[in-house]
C-alpha cells in the first residue's frame, strides 16, 4: 500500500498513534505510539485490519526491532465503564505517548479526535492507511489486544474470545446468554448490560 509522505515543514521526531478494541464487548482498549527510524524502513506497513494475522505478527516483531522507540498502553475495563469508551481510548493514547522513550515533536493520531498532549498533535482520518507510523501503531495495538484475547480465552473458554476477539458476534451473544457476563466484560455496553439486568430473552 502506498504511504502518503506528509510535509509538515518542521523538523523533529514524529510519532504515530492508533488504538484497537473500541468496539468489543470485553477487555481493555489498547493504544500504541511508534516513532519509526528512517534509516531502517519497514516494508508492508498498512492498516492492521487489512493484513492477515500472520503478516501482522511478522510486522509486530519487525516494528519492535526497528522502530526508534514504541510504547503500548491500555485503559482497563473498569476505566471504560467509568469514563465511556471514547474517553478511555483517549486516555490509553495519552498513556502510550507518555510511555515513549523519546519525546516526539509532532504526534499523528488516527481518526478525528485527539488526546490531551503537551506537544503538537494532528488527527488524520484513515491515518492507519496513509501514514507509516500510524500503520505501525495500529499493528502493535491490534496484535497486543489479540494476544490478550488468547490469554483470556484460556481463562474463560466458554465465551470463545480467541475466535471473535470480544466483538458482539452471534457466538459471543449466545455465550453471554448462556453463561452471563465474566469479569472482563464491559458492563456499560448494551448486550452486557441487558444480560446483567436480565433483559435478554
Amino acid at each position: 500500500m502506498q504511504q502518503v509522505a506528509l510535509q509538515w515543514g518542521m523538523t523533529g521526531l514524529i510519532a504515530g498513534v492508533d488504538e484497537a478494541g473500541r468496539g468489543p464487548l470485553a477487555g481493555p482498549v489498547v493504544a500504541a505510539a511508534v516513532i519509526l527510524d528512517e534509516l531502517h524502513p519497514i516494508k508492508g506497513l498498512a492498516d492492521s485490519k487489512k493484513l492477515t494475522a500472520r503478516k501482522r505478527e511478522a510486522l509486530f516483531d519487525e516494528i519492535r526491532a526497528k522502530a526508534l522507540c514504541f510504547s503500548v498502553a491500555q485503559a482497563s475495563v473498569q476505566e471504560i465503564d467509568a469514563l465511556n469508551i471514547l474517553q478511555a481510548t483517549l486516555l490509553a493514547m495519552r498513556r502510550a505517548v507518555e510511555g515513549l522513550r523519546l519525546s516526539p515533536k509532532l504526534v499523528l493520531v488516527d481518526g478525528n479526535r485527539l488526546p490531551v498532549l503537551p506537544m503538537r498533535a494532528e488527527a488524520i482520518v484513515k491515518g492507519d492507511s496513509l501514514v507509516a507510523a500510524i500503520s505501525a501503531a495500529s499493528i502493535l495495538a491490534k496484535v497486543t489486544r489479540d494476544h490478550w484475547c488468547l490469554d483470556v480465552d484460556a481463562r474463560y473458554p466458554a465465551y470463545g474470545f480467541a475466535r471473535h476477539k470480544g466483538y458482539g458476534t452471534a457466538v459471543h451473544l449466545a455465550a453471554l446468554q448462556s453463561h452471563g457476563a465474566c469479569p472482563e466484560h464491559r458492563t456499560t455496553f448494551r448486550p452486557v448490560t441487558e444480560v446483567l439486568h436480565g433483559a435478554m430473552p
